[in-house]
């Protein structure tokens, strides 16, 4: 992997890539709170197999500019950016995979700039869902697992709790970075599926993890190595968490933004959406209606359940890796021409 910088109307962009420069394009856009790090394990593979695999820092993270307005991360504003870093690559179409608020903003991408997708993958995050506003995921909650009398925000709790006390939960992030990342950062439990999800109950509890730092001691080699917690580590203790925090602000905003959609919001492109089954927040099997737009939406849909938590592309590469390639043979039919091998004959 390579590291990269370039700049845009807006400020910087910082991002990884992989590959040789005239291979189909894969930009991979990361969500809270990660960088384009959090695709460490996609961009060599995508590379070898002869792609153009490039991951960004999202405004706000990492090496790329942070902005001081809340504003500045709504979904036009960060979509217009990507479109302008997509052109700043000398491309006018990629391949577009994004996970948690990546994949929010690649559903806007592929829904306001069609003309600018191949395809679009969504690890997690379904379509028609979370652009629609913390409203209308609290609508599709499921009131036999999160009662309205007790937890009238469901799973969501969280996302209301930024919108009612985010420099508290900006400040508890920004103390506590360390235990953050070992806290957060860990595989899905099956065993889980009965607990509420980690999201829910935030207001009750005081804040995220009780407003107490995880007790945590050591990360989860199922989703971190050393390296990569110490980078995750470094890079927010330096810009802070309110360039992340910010995109859960812009909700309202957001779904005027998703209101201008064209097409009437219609996906015509082939479209890859990767559920997680441990994931208790964003989950779409037994949570069935937070796919249920998704499914009448996109015209050219592929769907794979991948057994993993949340961190899907850290915690399981290997099967995320293989649905996505395959997927870009099949459905999308994009193909990328394999490098020379680097081999010698044996000697005889």
């Amino acid at each position: 992997m390579t590291e990269n910088y370039v700049d845009i109307s807006r400020g910087g962009i910082r991002y990884l890539a992989s590959g040789p420069t005239e291979g189909p394009l894969l930009i991979f856009i990361h969500g809270w709170p990660e960088l384009a790090i959090s695709y460490r394990h996609q961009l060599p593979i995508f590379g070898a197999l002869g792609f153009r695999a490039v991951a960004v820092d999202m405004p706000g993270s990492g090496g790329s500019v942070v902005h001081k307005e809340q504003s500045d991360y709504s979904m036009e504003k960060i979509n217009a950016d990507l479109i302008e870093f997509l052109s700043a690559l000398g491309r006018d179409k990629a391949v577009w995979i994004g996970h948690d608020w990546g994949s929010v903003m690649v559903w806007g991408i592929a829904s306001h700039y069609p003309e600018h997708c191949h395809a679009v993958a969504s690890l997690c995050v379904a379509y028609a869902w979370a652009e629609r506003g913390i409203d209308h995921l609290i609508s599709l909650v499921d009131r036999d697992f999160y009662p309205e009398a007790t937890d009238p925000n469901g799973q969501w709790d969280y996302w209301r709790f930024y919108l009612e006390r985010f420099d508290e939960a900006c400040a508890f992030f920004d103390a506590n970075v360390d235990k953050i990342f070992k806290g957060l950062f860990v595989r899905g439990d099956p065993a889980a599926a009965d607990l509420p999800a980690l999201t829910a109950g935030i207001f009750r509890a005081g804040g995220w993890f009780g407003g107490k730092p995880p007790e945590a001691e050591q990360i989860d080699p199922a989703v971190l190595d050393e390296i990569a917690h110490a980078a995750y580590v470094a890079a927010f203790k330096k810009t802070g968490f309110f360039g992340a925090d910010s995109f859960y602000i812009n909700t309202y905003t957001n779904v005027e933004y998703t209101d201008r959609s064209v097409n009437d919001g219609i996906l015509e492109m082939p479209v890859l959406f990767l559920n997680a089954a441990y994931d208790y927040t964003c989950e779409t099997q037994r949570f069935w209606r937070q796919g249920e737009a998704m499914r009448i939406r996109c015209k050219n849909l592929t769907a794979v359940n991948i057994k993993s938590g949340h961190w899907m592309q850290q915690e399981k590469p290997t099967e995320v890796n293989a649905a996505i390639a395959h997927w870009l043979a099949t459905s999308a039919q994009i193909w990328a021409a394999l490098p020379e091998p680097d081999w010698k004959p044996l000697p005889e």
